[in-house]
């Protein structure tokens, strides 16, 4: 079937696929790193007991068969193992059939992953890396020319991204829609970065331009991106110069990245490279990659029944593998920052002058002289989930007790969650978390104090603890 492929994108396709391995081994490093304070044995939220409670329906995965803290460790690694192999190209030295195995083996290992990550995995760029590298293992290899109804399915992925985020904003607050959410976005979003200080000091008609091209780039061009060349390669180029300032402008994990790769499938790059000899693609792989389009074409009504629906709702996922799923952003912008300090102390008796040392986060706003870092693409769950539990006690149910028990008892891998640990030798006695306001200082503030946050007190928390109390709950505001 000459139709079959798309002779001219083995160059968009070698990209997106490099792309996508990168993002795949950030993906498995974080859950390396981070699972046994989160999800472990000994975890906050621990993943046998999530197995015992759920369904396998609902979230089927390798860990059903079994888990251990050793096992997952070693599910973790062998996907960054498998994630390198992929950026060095040994997908491109092997089979048709084993090129597509090593596509499919990350993707099974990582969803196995986000089916037991329970609230730290409960993300949007989690089911836009699985929908998108489960269509990355039919995409071929070097034997063979791309397969076009798949480049056609990542167009589609990446239609639904960018076109349901501008729904979203547009449906949702309406500062969106008096161009003024950027007044608010870059000081309120939930992890700054190092630029993000300038990017909320740019002129207030500025922001007015950055909204109005957003809504440009978010509902007009993405249909762009199902005409012909070149223009749809220009809507894909104005799509990765969006998400690039996105980059710029705050830690968004891989969600940009993901965008970005799938923007790179749609580019013809045919003018920067000869087209290799490649043979016709075998009747087999013709086969199963057009019963895999009709299998997403199936899934897709869901999806895009919620694009055109007044109750569109955010980052749904409509299957238990995530194949199809529903995304979108920031459909309401916070006009106030709110930060959550821990704070402890190793005085036994507590009194009026007793003295409270702070922790200190990776990413999250805690001392305002510190400017933010940069950590995007990589993703620090615990930042994330402190940012919402600021905004509402809610978010902080289950796992902020648990939390600060394990910080009352040093928990070695809590800590290394954490940028600074006041209480290196022995663990303090009582712990408590208070909420702060902040707000980016001014020029002439920053020159006088070098702080690069404001901050004011406005209520407790959860009030001094030990481990003594059987429960710990965070106080409702009034």
């Amino acid at each position: 079937m000459e139709w079959f492929t798309a002779d001219g994108y083995w160059l968009s396709r070698l990209i997106f696929q490099r792309t996508l391995a990168c993002i795949y081994l950030v993906g498995f490093l974080a859950a390396a790193l981070q699972f046994r304070a989160l999800i472990g044995e000994r975890g906050m939220l621990p993943v046998p007991e999530f197995l015992r409670r759920t369904d396998w329906r609902l979230a089927p995965g390798l860990f059903r068969l079994h888990y251990s803290d050793r096992f997952f460790a070693a599910v973790a690694w062998t996907g960054c193992a498998l994630a390198v192999a992929l950026i060095v190209g040994v997908d491109s030295y092997v089979p048709l059939w084993a090129a597509m195995l090593l596509w499919l083996l990350p993707w099974a290992l990582y969803l196995s992953i986000v089916q037991v990550g329970q609230l730290w995995y409960a993300f949007g760029w989690e089911s836009l890396l699985l929908e998108t590298g489960f269509l990355a293992v039919f995409l071929g290899n070097a034997d063979t020319a791309p397969p076009v109804l798949v480049l056609w399915l990542l167009r589609w992925v990446l239609f639904r991204v960018e076109f349901g985020a501008g729904l979203i904003k547009i449906r949702g607050d309406e500062c969106w829609r008096k161009l003024t959410c950027l007044y608010f976005h870059h000081e309120t979003q939930p992890m700054p970065g190092p630029l993000s200080w300038f990017f909320h000091r740019l002129p207030r008609p500025v922001h007015r331009v950055e909204v109005a091209a957003n809504h440009v780039t978010q509902l007009l061009v993405p249909v762009l991106l199902f005409t012909p060349q070149p223009v749809a390669s220009a809507a894909a180029g104005l799509m990765i110069v969006t998400q690039l300032w996105l980059v710029l402008s705050g830690n968004f994990a891989w969600l940009n990245w993901v965008t970005i790769a799938l923007a790179l499938s749609a580019v013809d790059w045919s003018l920067f490279a000869p087209q290799p000899a490649q043979s016709a693609p075998p009747l087999w792989y013709e086969v199963v990659v057009i019963a895999v389009t009709a299998l997403v074409v199936a899934l897709s009504y869901r999806p895009a029944r919620n694009l055109i629906s007044r109750r569109q709702v955010m980052n749904r996922s409509f299957d238990p593998l995530h194949l199809v799923n529903t995304y979108g952003a920031f459909g309401s912008i916070s006009r106030v920052r709110l930060e959550i300090a821990v704070e402890g102390t190793d005085e036994t008796v507590l009194h009026p002058d007793t003295v409270w040392q702070e922790y200190g986060f990776r990413g999250k706003p805690g001392d305002p002289r510190r400017l933010p870092r940069q950590f995007a693409p990589y993703h620090l769950r615990l930042d994330w989930l402190m940012w919402f539990a600021a905004l509402s006690p809610a978010y902080a149910h289950p796992w902020f007790g648990p939390f600060l028990e394990r910080l009352l008892e040093n928990d070695r891998d809590t800590l290394r969650l954490l940028h600074h640990n006041p209480f290196p030798g022995t663990p303090p006695t009582h712990i408590r978390a208070r909420v702060y306001r902040y707000r980016y200082t001014t020029w002439r503030e920053l020159r006088a104090t070098g702080n690069w946050w404001h901050r004011t007190y406005v209520r407790e928390f959860i009030r001094p603890v030990s481990l003594a109390p059987a429960r710990i709950s965070p106080t409702m505001p009034p």
